[in-house]
């Protein structure tokens, strides 16, 4: 959400940051909100002014019938009567034209920043940098699930029956590693000064619309039937959530947290041959960083936010680049994103393990995450997130460029000790 304020003072920037999100059929919006916003604020003044009156006027009553004149005070009671009526009847309106202006302020994307690639969708996103060499092997890779296969490590056949397709039992050593993974990926933000967490799985209605667009929800979050609670697809939602409705101080400031969770989501739209197996699911468990700091920081911890997840990859010799999001590829709320992608040498190309984002203080502003300054001045706050790492999607990396031709998958030094001292996974089938 952006600011109704900037709306007011820049209709035109706002109409011409939707353009480049390729969002058209949102530009009616901008009129609508300056329209309805106008409304309301004429109400309230009206309204205003009809309080302070009836204020006023009840004074009078209170001095007319001390003064006997009981017939001037009837007046004064009928003009009373129906001020209140107007009143009542205004206090409607000004009720709906400021759901009306919140409704369409929470659909009109967040501005994004200037350095942002324009285009319509991900293909038109742009590729930054590259970390370590893409190697295609001299022997031939199988589809991942058939490596894990090969460790008696995974079983979708009894996992459809009992869950349906999107869902898995991992087993014995790729069960572990992927424990081995999560637990890495916890210490390794840790050392990083993070804070660990462990969030609620589960986060009311009014937290889902503070942390993510409409159209998010609708492709992504499972609702509890009867109760106003939604399965998080992130731990980023329940993170963010903690703390709204807050006024935090800036000396405590930045808030840098680092938290695992299951993770669910319905998937709406995924297809594909990449579909199968475990590379996109419905559950799945997720390390997550978030910060929550001062607009002036966003920047340096948004480039510090990408760069671990760089240096986490790196650290278990699988090569990754970085992948610059345009505009029609960016989430409502976010300013600027970018993807971290695991070469896959199967495959012989790079595909998503992370994202990281920087929403500027979209989301405080639909949370009501403030903060006060040491002269007293109060500001929404800006967050970021970013994927440390996401099993099992990261193991089919981690499997393909660690696999050796003779079946055998190298565990880095990093992880030996989280994999009661293994050097290697040997096939037992």
């Amino acid at each position: 959400m952006i600011d109704i304020k900037f709306l007011r003072e820049n209709p035109d920037a706002v109409r011409e940051n939707i353009k480049k999100k390729f969002q058209d059929k949102k530009l009616p919006l901008v009129d609508e909100v300056i329209k309805y916003d106008k409304l309301s604020r004429e109400t309230k003044a009206e309204a205003d002014e009809l309080r302070a009156s009836r204020n006023k006027l009840s004074k009078q009553i209170g001095a007319l019938m001390a003064q006997g004149k009981k017939d001037e005070a009837e007046a004064v009671k009928a003009q009373v009567t129906e001020n209140a009526a107007r009143l009542a009847d205004l206090e409607e309106k000004e009720k709906e034209y400021s759901q009306k202006v919140h409704d369409d302020m929470m659909v009109i994307p967040n501005i994004i920043d200037p350095s942002v690639p324009i285009g319509p969708d991900d293909s038109c996103n742009q590729e930054i940098e590259r970390f370590g060499d893409p190697v295609v092997p001299d022997f031939p890779i199988p589809y991942h699930t058939d490596i894990m296969e090969s460790f008696g490590g995974i079983d979708l056949d009894s996992a459809g029956k009992v869950a349906g397709n999107g869902f898995y039992y991992l087993l014995g050593d790729i069960a572990r590693l992927h424990s081995a993974v999560l637990a890495y990926a916890r210490d390794f933000m840790i050392n990083k000064g993070f804070t660990y967490c462990i969030p609620p799985y589960m986060i009311h209605s009014a937290v889902v619309d503070g942390v993510m667009s409409f159209e998010e929800m609708d492709a992504m979050m499972y609702k509890i039937e009867g109760e106003d609670l939604y399965l998080i697809g992130t731990s980023e939602h329940s993170m963010i959530g903690r703390y709204k409705d807050t006024l935090n101080d800036e000396a405590d400031l930045p808030y840098t947290m680092t938290s695992y969770s299951p993770c669910f989501r319905k998937e709406k739209g995924a297809h594909g041959i990449e579909e199968r197996g475990v590379y996109r699911i419905h559950q799945f468990e997720k390390q997550e960083m978030i910060v929550v700091c001062k607009p002036e920081e966003a920047w340096d911890w948004y480039n510090k936010l990408w760069s671990y997840t760089v240096e986490l990859f790196r650290s278990m010799d699988i090569p990754v680049r970085t992948l610059e999001c345009c505009s029609g590829d960016l989430a409502d709320l976010k300013v600027k994103s970018c993807d971290v992608e695991a070469w896959s040498p199967r495959q012989q190309k790079y595909f998503e393990v992370g994202s990281c984002s920087n929403l500027g203080d979209a989301q405080a502003r639909r949370l009501g995450i403030r903060v006060k300054a040491a002269d007293g001045t109060k500001y929404f706050a800006n967050t970021l997130n970013n994927t440390v790492v996401a099993p099992p999607r990261m193991l089919i990396a981690f499997l393909e460029n660690n696999l050796n031709a003779d079946g055998t998958v190298s565990i880095p030094k990093v992880l030996q000790p989280y994999m009661g001292g293994k050097e290697k996974l040997i096939p037992n089938k």
